[in-house]
């Protein structure tokens, strides 16, 4: 078994020449999902052990003391299992090659396509990382996902073995154990059988393990079929449409060339308001069903700047309405807070922007506050309408009816992935620094819009950052009257 860290004589120093090699390589960004996880991890795992390391003794109480002072603010293993989570759903969604991320590269599964992002400076994962992965999917009974990264440790572990890693906290025989049971619940007999026998080469008095090569020999014997064909992934209860969100997200640059259209063009809009007057919004129309439009250099960067300060120390993990009640949820991770227009002159100037582009009424409680949205590593939020489609929605509780429309303003740029999917009408807008987005989610007969079927992809690599801003449907009656088309 693979020994504790704590006891080595260099663990201080080994830590500390990592990361100062990290920081003096200025190409080392933690946009990389691969990097950001390793450096989670060794906050997490590797700061620990030189705090309580026996090299430690002779400054014990100033090392713990400052250890302490910090130690609300490091990674918590909440946060690593997420990064581990994240790393899954980077592959997933957007069909990267196990092997490929293991090796530092963001290649697809097909031989022939190109990267979706290439960093500057390719950053690997170690064995340990790998194991640690895929014990998270082995903890929740997630085999597909398990064997992949065992797999990947396993072979890594192999290379290495006899040589020790004082970061490791787990070993081949770890990783061994792990992927022979997830092989064994995933149908394959055979292959536990062998992954378990070599096991015992490297621990033969392991007594679980023993009993586990009897019970694969007896099923063996029995003839239970042994299962060749590769698993299945998981399949998500909150996603209908896995496929065409997948396919939307790895389009490089969001929707392909459109064909033709008279009504998708660019302009310069007032929209009736004298405050456009001066500096007309630079409206490019995406979509018309749904109505969907683009506004450039809708916000500058140092009106992005301010409301992310705003934001930053309110951040709490988003939430979702789940019946009355709103709660956590695996489909959408992100941080969230919400800003009134009083909290600062560049959030009031930004609501009567909107205001005006829009010709809606934003006054209390005709829309609600806005709000900030941060998606770091792997940050998503799965297909989901804006506007309730039910009327237990905590939306109503506002007294001031269904979400008519939705205008969402990227605060930042990313280097790879993130763009907003538009599901049923298959197009998706790439992340756009400082423009914003509208469109309608309900047809002017008040009935929910379905073509507006959305999701905000995963961040592939860079931080993510909206600011959203719903509005209701009571207050706009005289801006945007009925039809008298029932359909419209």
């Amino acid at each position: 078994m693979a020994q504790t860290p704590e006891h080595h004589p260099w663990v201080p120093c080994r830590f500390y020449e990592r990361v100062r090699a990290l920081h003096q390589d200025p190409q080392a960004s933690v946009d990389n999902p691969l990097l950001a996880f390793s450096l989670i991890k060794r906050l997490y795992s590797d700061w620990p052990n030189v705090i309580y390391s026996e090299e430690a003794t002779e400054n014990t109480q100033a090392l713990h003391d400052g250890f302490q002072e910090v130690e609300q603010e490091l990674p918590g293993a909440e946060d690593l299992d997420g990064a581990a989570r994240a790393l899954m759903r980077l592959q997933d969604v957007y069909g990267l090659s196990v092997k490929g991320l293991v090796h530092g590269t963001f290649q697809g599964t097909g031989a022939t396509r190109t990267p979706l992002y290439s960093p500057s400076r390719r950053v690997g994962l170690s064995a340990d990382d790998c194991f640690h992965v895929g014990k998270v999917a082995y903890d929740t009974g997630d085999y597909y996902h398990s064997i992949a990264w065992l797999e990947e440790a396993v072979g890594l572990f192999r290379l290495s073995y006899g040589s020790w890693n004082p970061e490791d906290r787990s070993s081949l025989e770890d990783a061994l154990d792990h992927l022979a049971f997830s092989y064994f619940m995933a149908g394959n007999v055979s292959h536990a059988l062998s992954l378990s026998r070599e096991f015992l080469h490297y621990d033969p008095s392991n007594r679980r393990v023993l009993r586990n090569v009897v019970k694969y020999k007896e099923l063996l014997e029995k003839g239970t079929p042994t299962r060749t064909e590769p698993l299945l992934r998981p399949n998500s209860t909150h996603l209908q449409s896995r496929d065409a969100y997948e396919e939307l997200c790895q389009r490089p640059r969001g929707q392909s060339a459109p064909q033709h259209h008279p009504h998708l063009v660019c302009s310069y809009e007032t929209n009736g308001s004298p405050f456009l007057l001066l500096q007309p919004a630079k409206k490019e129309m995406v979509q018309t069903q749904p109505y969907v439009a683009l506004y450039h250099d809708f916000i500058s960067d140092a009106e992005a700047e301010t409301i992310k300060g705003l934001a930053g120390p309110w951040l709490q993990r988003s939430v979702v309405a789940s019946g009355e009640e709103q709660q956590k949820a695996e489909y959408r991770i992100s941080k969230s807070a919400w800003l009134k227009d009083t909290a600062h002159p560049v959030v009031r100037a930004l609501e009567q922007r909107i205001g005006a582009v829009t010709g809606l009424d934003l006054r209390p409680p005709y829309a609600e506050y806005l709000q900030v949205v941060n998606y770091g590593m792997g940050g998503h939020y799965e297909p989901h309408f804006d506007h309730a489609t039910s009327r237990k929605s905590p939306l109503y509780r506002m007294k001031s009816g269904n979400r008519i429309a939705t205008v969402m303003i990227y605060l930042s740029a990313v280097e790879a992935g993130g763009s907003t999917a538009f599901i049923a009408a298959n197009f998706s807008v790439p992340v756009l620094k400082n423009a914003a987005l509208f469109w309608w989610n309900l047809h002017r007969n008040g009935a929910g819009a379905s073509a507006t079927l959305h999701a905000a992809c995963p961040v592939l690599a860079g931080d993510k950052w909206v600011a959203n801003k719903w509005i209701h449907e009571y207050g706009q009656e005289f801006r945007r009257p009925c039809s008298t088309d029932p359909q419209e």
